[in-house]
């Protein structure tokens, strides 16, 4: 298939361009690079052998996009791009759902437009909410989120779902994926987050390379094992596996349906940097600081939809994610802006 993947050079897109290319799909990537380097395409080349077509605009630019989607003329789409820091989001909630949702507005006006009926999109565990006890299954009731970024996945999953229950034809997969981390494991692509990192991991990388002091670890009072937080990470080569293993299945899929995608079991935050320690052979340092607000205490996958539909199923561990992880901060100390070839 010819796949247009927005927001394809950032840190899950990228790595999902990687396993498309080895599928043997083609590849056009729409970014404006907003939170993501254009260094980004210059890897991929270097992982495949095969350099991915690129339309550098935003997608809610609609006259540049409805161009660039013209001349791609693709079967599929994986969607991707949008803005995704929690705590921004609550901070300037119009600029996300004013963002979020109108970059995919536009989309679906030019896949209408063009007959393309196939869709990928990029949701998150963030819609269940906490209207469920872990693990969190796709048939669990209705969605919620907890800050503005999560109901605009919330949002865009119902506006999905609602187009294709209205109109035949469309096939469209809802991947609610839980926490990504590691790297490529070429050391070439990896998470390099703009300003302070939002997620764990690569505050954790950053500590463990020097960038930062220490790792906060907030609240270690929860009822859980060891008394910190207890999230699904995913390994993010098998995340971008999931897309593509949704992807090839879509057509015998009709209207819109959502998957989970993760490993099905919890690891601590005290967990993770333990793991990140061995993997970098260092201490890394940490300070037990309070609560923050909207923090649950646990989260993991029920992946038996996906294992059964999708034939896929998560095949690496922490550890895996942690060397790999490591592997790319040691080699990009400072990200993709230690490479100036562009």
């Amino acid at each position: 298939m010819h796949v247009l993947v927005t927001g394809g050079a950032g840190f899950i897109g990228s790595h999902t361009v990687v396993a498309l290319l080895e599928r043997g799909h083609d590849v056009t990537i729409v970014d404006d690079f907003e939170n993501s380097s254009p260094v980004v395409i210059d890897r991929i080349e270097q992982i495949t052998g095969i350099r991915p077509a690129l339309a550098e605009i935003d997608l809610l630019d609609e006259d540049a996009f409805e161009v660039a989607f013209a001349a791609a003329a693709p079967d599929a789409v994986i969607h991707f791009a949008g803005l995704k820091a929690v705590g921004e989001s609550s901070a300037d909630p119009l600029r996300y759902y004013a963002h979020n949702l109108g970059s995919t507005f536009s989309l679906l006006k030019a896949m209408k437009r063009h007959g393309t009926q196939t869709l990928v999109f990029s949701s998150s565990a963030t819609v269940y909410g906490d209207l469920q006890e872990p693990p969190y299954t796709e048939e669990g009731g209705r969605l919620d989120a907890t800050n503005p970024y999560g109901m605009t996945k919330v949002m865009l999953e119902r506006i999905l779902s609602d187009i294709a229950a209205a109109e035949p034809g469309w096939h469209i997969a809802l991947l609610r994926y839980f926490n990504p981390i590691g790297g490529h494991e070429s050391g070439l692509i990896g998470e390099d987050p703009s300003g302070i990192p939002n997620n764990l991991a690569p505050y954790v990388l950053q500590v463990s390379i020097g960038r930062r002091p220490h790792v906060n670890i907030f609240g270690d009072d929860y009822p859980t094992a060891d008394g910190t937080g207890e999230r699904d990470y995913i390994h993010v080569v098998d995340l971008a596996q999931g897309h593509v293993a949704a992807l090839e299945r879509l057509a015998e899929v009709d209207g819109a349906r959502a998957w989970n995608l993760g490993t099905g079991h919890g690891t601590s935050v005290k967990q993770l940097i333990a793991a990140f320690e061995s993997a970098a052979g260092r201490t890394i340092p940490s300070v037990v600081v309070p609560r923050r607000d909207g923090d649950l205490p646990r989260s993991w996958a029920d992946t038996t939809r996906a294992e059964a539909e999708l034939g896929w199923k998560a095949t690496r561990d922490i550890a895996d994610m942690a060397r790999d992880g490591w592997r790319w901060q040691q080699r990009n100390p400072n990200g993709f802006a230690d490479d100036r070839t562009r």
